[in-house]
């Protein structure tokens, strides 16, 4: 492979690995923010051992996602310093927003919720919490955005004396069409990993320990089994309405994610197919009639661009030159995405229906404790797969192609040796957080009861203390 195919694999695998800990942290900062208000709200104690218990969990991921964002941020002065250059002026706002507000607000406020817990009011350690749950917020939308300027560029010329994009309204890439619905789509999803994660940690204590907090275990298993399910209806229709903006905005994606290589009016959605390594003819194909046509276009007789109709208007329109993405790899991360999705958001059903009424789950779905948090997980990785491999052969849409924002001075060697470096050291730290984990979890709630009245007058030098 040559270096630009290397400098993918690298940024490909490093971005992957990087996003198995963002939805957790995204969604699990606000699951444990609104078990501490229905703490602080009812009083009740098995509010506040889970508060403490999954907030821990919560502590150990986040390091693990900032440590691996920042490598990923670093790789773009790395191997891809002609991308940097082109975009730097636009993407430098929403990242520096990123970084100056949403990131530092996420990390005094984590500080202080930490060690405040028997230094601070009750309500104002519970709005620190919820300082954090904003500051997720933020740092995701301001990086949606920068991601969908990619996607769809708004709000900038392009300077050709130095050969660069440059912002020239702020407000249309923080309102980029894309954005819009890509952020809501993203933030449903990551509630889908948190309510599974939730669920099957719960799962595993009723079952294995069923003797032992089983009314609190209770608890957690509904709530996130009901949030499984609530973010998955939010996932489906946050997600049409992405479908739909995709198909203005970038209609060969949509088309590579059907296989359409002819334009349809009306299309249909194959649900299953069989074609060629090479995805240009289809062998055999389950099809839902009409359906492509109204993910597309919200019509139902819509017409769907086909991939060749689509790569002459290209080739006339950017010059020669092949504009299809990886057809069989968008295809197939499209279908997996969703049917891992709806996979997940069954389990959950079930889930709520066998332990109805006061039920003990069955001893055999200890085997399901395991796979309910990774389904969702990897349909998010599925999802973030097809929306970048589909956008391909272009960095930013329209205006760079992936071949041009390769570093010119980068050789294979070197990015060979980063790429075994940073493979090694991410499965290093695969193998720590899975053990401080699975450590965590099988200590369950010790140490989580309130503690006892201080019935000690208060020292005003008192150190802060760790909560755990």
């Amino acid at each position: 492979m040559d270096t630009l195919d290397l400098a993918r694999w690298q940024f490909a695998i490093t971005t992957v690995y990087h996003f198995f800990f963002v939805p957790v942290t995204i969604s699990l900062v606000a699951i444990t923010a609104g078990l501490q208000t229905a703490w602080y709200r009812t009083g009740k104690e098995k509010y506040l051992r889970l508060t403490k218990f999954y907030g821990k969990l919560f502590l150990i991921n986040i390091a693990m996602g900032v440590v691996t964002g920042l490598v990923q941020e670093f790789q773009f002065g790395m191997n891809w310093s002609d991308y940097s250059r082109f975009v730097g002026d636009v993407f430098g706002a929403p990242l520096a927003l990123e970084g100056l507000l949403a990131f530092f607000l996420e990390s005094t406020f984590i500080g202080l919720w930490m060690f405040g817990w028997d230094r601070l009011p009750k309500l104002v350690h519970l709005g620190c919490i919820w300082m954090v749950v904003l500051g997720t917020q933020l740092s995701a939308y301001f990086i949606l955005a920068a991601n969908s300027w990619m996607q769809n560029p708004v709000g900038f010329r392009v300077n050709p004396e130095r050969g660069r994009a440059e912002l020239t309204d702020l407000w249309a890439v923080l309102t980029n069409k894309v954005v819009l619905v890509t952020y809501p789509h993203t933030i449903f999803a990551a509630f889908m990993v948190g309510g599974a994660f939730v669920a099957g940690v719960a799962l595993w204590h009723l079952i294995r320990r069923p003797d032992t907090d089983r009314a609190v275990f209770r608890s957690a298993l509904k709530i996130g089994a009901s949030i499984v399910l609530v973010a998955s209806a939010g996932v489906a229709i946050s997600g049409d309405l992405q479908g739909k903006v995709m198909t203005e905005v970038q209609p060969m994606k949509m088309a590579a994610a059907e296989a359409l290589y002819e334009t349809e009016k009306p299309a249909s959605f194959s649900a299953f197919t069989i074609g060629t390594l090479d995805g240009s003819k289809e062998i055999f194909s389950i099809k839902v009639p009409y359906l492509l046509s109204f993910l597309a276009t919200g019509h139902f007789d819509g017409e769907v661009k086909g991939i060749n109709s689509l790569q002459d208007a290209y080739e006339q329109l950017y010059g020669p030159g092949s504009y299809k993405p990886n057809i069989p790899l968008t295809y197939w991360t499209f279908r997996l995405m969703i049917g891992v999705g709806m996979a997940s958001a069954a389990v959950a059903l079930w889930l709520l229906w066998t332990t109805r009424r006061g039920r003990a789950p069955a001893p055999w779905l200890i085997w399901l404790a395991a796979p309910l948090p990774l389904l969702p997980l990897v349909a998010n990785t599925f999802g973030w797969i097809f929306t970048e491999t589909g956008r391909q052969p272009w960095l930013v849409f329209g205006l760079l192609p992936t071949a041009s924002g390769v570093s010119p001075g980068t050789t294979s060697g070197e990015v060979i040796t980063s790429l075994v470096g940073f493979t090694a050291l991410y499965g290093v730290l695969a193998v720590v957080e899975t053990k401080l984990l699975l450590r965590t979890i099988r200590g369950g709630l010790a140490g989580t009861d309130a503690p006892p009245p201080d019935t000690e007058p208060e020292q005003p030098d008192k150190p802060l203390s760790f909560a755990y």
